[in-house]
């Protein structure tokens, strides 16, 4: 992004419904960020999501990264582990005083168990190899949109009143029971 270009200028109109490699349609809600201080990477992995059917917005460091968690509706960041002026756990901290979850990826480019478990532990949604390969790729999109879709249906049926009909059916019991 250049300095002269916003957050607000390259965002706009983004993400509608879209058709992934796998023909099924996905309306992601929230936007796709791809944070790598790699310009081969920022372009590998904003190829493979294009390809997909996805809009991503591509940056390179943390203060683009912080400035988009702050006004837009992030809902998955690809981030490297490394960024020119911070790390992932900059940007885990951020994504904590988002409104809504933003599910951070960390994109690593050395196998390291140590590294993995912490990143789990500060609150990575996962983390994955680089170079990325489009099917982890997919699959971190399919498991973040899955996890949106299960906490939506947990906030509903939280505030959801209990069902007439599991209220009647409650009585009935009672009354066969003390009849019994």
């Amino acid at each position: 992004m250049s300095s002269s270009t916003s957050v607000r200028d390259i965002s706009v109109g983004r993400q509608g419904p879209h058709v992934p490699s796998g023909g099924f349609v996905v309306n992601m809600l929230r936007q796709i960020v791809v944070a790598s201080s790699d310009l081969e990477n920022r372009r590998a992995l904003t190829s493979i999501l294009t390809r997909q059917g996805f809009d991503p917005i591509s940056i390179s460091s943390f203060a683009e990264c912080r400035e988009l968690i702050e006004k837009e509706a992030v809902g998955l960041l690809f981030c490297d582990q490394h960024l020119a002026d911070g790390d992932y756990r900059d940007v885990l901290n951020a994504s904590r005083t988002s409104t809504g979850r933003v599910h951070v990826v960390v994109i690593s480019k050395h196998a390291n168990w140590d590294e993995y478990l912490e990143a789990m532990r500060l609150g990575a949604f996962d983390v994955i190899a680089s170079p990325c390969r489009p099917t982890d790729v997919e699959w971190m999109v399919i498991q973040a949109r899955r996890d949106e879709r299960n906490r939506s249906r947990e906030r509903l049926t939280a505030s959801a009143p209990p069902a007439p009909l599991a209220n009647d059916l409650a009585a009935r019991h009672a009354a066969v029971a003390k009849t019994a």
